[in-house]
């Protein structure tokens, strides 16, 4: 698997006209790794670590459901390189994403949500007395590794706003552990830019979730020499989060059902289709009108497959 530089992803005009704003997407879903999506952007920066160091095996976190997991099993397996994944038994589910880990022969260790830094830790000292050199990612992407995955989106937003004479007003993504966010902050705040970089929470509520992305985005200033910034220049919203992680509606089932439909574009419940029923609801409760809005897809094309059914009986 080549794991270089990629092209930046397409960012394509979509027909939604909510309020008489226009609305684009950027498709961080069709990166050339493992279905794409953030996490297959994250974990590109954090095998190149691996690489460097001389690594010889990996461990990180997620659930069945997750598309973090999934990139870093199909990365490690292309390399031969054993790939551990702790999984919180308590959100257990059979996810295409599961299978398709269990496909690239990870070793999944289900355990209570309570017990997954000891199991981390455990995994990661019997690693170490096997002879092994293990690398630790942390769930998600989490960290700076993450945080400059999404410096270098923004400058491809950038990049494709040059090229365009255009400029977005609004830039809309779902946000779970939060360097996908902090990413776009910290691109925008390097460039002095003025637009709303506004997270849709797939599953954490306010004050937590905003106060691990201005960790995110203070610890990578840090690494630069910048001092920190506040709370007020991170815009987390956490009002369609619905009963946590996973849940979903059948407003966000009729949401991806029109996007699919009218511009050919999959998205999913846990993650995308929800952060963009997120971004249609808080449009119009703040009444936002004749903007420029760009809606990141971060990926999660397999899970589209797991609600099919739903899809297709909604309504």
């Amino acid at each position: 698997m080549n794991l270089g530089k990629h092209q930046a992803t397409p960012i394509q005009r979509i027909s939604n006209n909510l309020n008489k704003n226009t609305f684009f997407i950027k498709r961080d879903d069709l990166l050339p790794i493992s279905f794409g999506g953030n996490k297959a952007r994250k974990a590109v920066l954090f095998f190149e670590e691996l690489k460097r160091k001389n690594f010889d095996s990996v461990v990180t976190y997620g659930s069945s459901s997750s598309n973090h997991c999934r990139v870093v099993a199909n990365i490690a397996a292309a390399k031969g390189i054993p790939c551990h994944i702790i999984s919180p038994s308590e959100s257990y589910q059979n996810t295409t994403n599961s299978k398709m880990i269990r496909l690239f022969g990870a070793f999944v260790t289900r355990c209570p949500v309570s017990d997954v830094s000891l199991t981390i830790k455990r995994k990661l000292d019997e690693l170490k007395k096997q002879g092994y050199k293990p690398y630790f990612i942390p769930g998600g992407g989490h960290g700076d590794i993450g945080t400059q995955a999404y410096v270098k989106a923004y400058e491809e937003i950038v990049d494709y706003e040059r090229s365009l004479g255009i400029h977005f007003d609004y830039i809309f993504h779902t946000t779970g552990t939060g360097t996908t966010q902090a990413g776009l902050v910290c691109g925008k705040l390097l460039r002095a830019d003025q637009r709303e970089i506004i997270g849709i929470s797939n599953a954490r509520k306010n004050a937590y979730g905003s106060q691990v992305v201005l960790d995110s985005v203070n610890s990578y200033l840090k690494g630069l020499d910048i001092g920190p910034i506040g709370l007020e220049e991170i815009s987390f919203i956490d009002e369609y989060v619905l009963d946590g992680y996973g849940s979903y509606n059948d407003e966000i089932l009729e949401t991806i059902k029109e996007v699919l439909i009218n511009d050919g574009i999959p998205l999913d419940t846990t993650y995308t289709g929800k952060a963009f029923w997120g971004m249609k609801e808080f449009i119009k409760k703040n009444q936002v009108t004749s903007k420029k809005i760009l809606f990141i897809h971060t990926g999660g094309t397999p899970l589209f497959f797991d609600k099919l059914e739903d899809l297709i009986n909604e309504g």
